[in-house]
This record gives C-alpha cells, structure tokens and sequence, in this order.
C-alpha cells in the first residue's frame, strides 16, 4: 500500500531554516508529481510546493522565494527546504501525492517558529 512518512520538523528560530523529508513506498515514485501541504491551527490546509515528475516546480505565492521543494528518485523521497522560517510558518507540513485520483497523505511534521 502506499505510503508517505514525513520527517523533520522541530522547534527553530525566526529566520532560522529547516529540511522536511518525505520518504514514500508502495508506489512508481517517479511516475508521480508530489507536493507539500500544510495546515495552521484552524486553518484550512494548503498547499505551499508541488513537484512534477519531470521535476518542474510550483509554489504558493506566499512562500516564494523562502520555499524549495525537490525529488530524489533512487530514493523515493521528496524534500522541502524552507529558509528565512517566519513565526506564521508554524503548522504541520504534510506530504501529498495524487494517484488514480486518489489522495494520499503521510501523518505530518511539526514545524514550530518561535524564539
């Protein structure tokens, strides 16, 4: 069955930088665009950074510039490199991929922006 197990979250800094990982099984990795979402205490969850399999990128507007996503195929993992972290950064970061119109989700990470 598919999987998606993120990693990586923690308590960082204003301005400090963090590496989200998402390690995924159970799929043809590459054949898949992947993206991370999250979601703030009571907000919606959205999306920040997808990543097609041809390894074009997209991101939110409101994370553009901070926010980089990429993919290691032989690895089966995608990772999300965020810099420039901002007190409203705090949420739990969420890997998605999208197969045979079926949403999968890994259990997110916690990403905490705080001095």
């Amino acid at each position: 069955q598919v999987q998606l197990v993120e990693s990586g979250g923690g308590l960082v800094q204003p301005g400090g930088s963090l590496r989200l990982s998402c390690a995924a099984s159970g799929i043809i990795f590459r054949l898949y665009t992947m993206s991370w979402y999250r979601q703030a205490l009571g907000n919606q969850r959205e999306r920040v950074a997808s990543i097609s399999s041809g390894g074009s990128t997209t991101y939110a507007n409101s994370v553009n510039g901070r926010f980089t996503i990429s993919r290691e195929n032989a690895e089966n993992t995608v990772v999300l490199e965020i810099d420039n972290l901002k007190p409203e950064d705090t949420a739990v970061y969420y890997c998605n991929a999208i197969i045979y119109n079926t949403d999968y989700w890994g259990q997110g990470t916690q990403v905490t922006v705080s001095s």
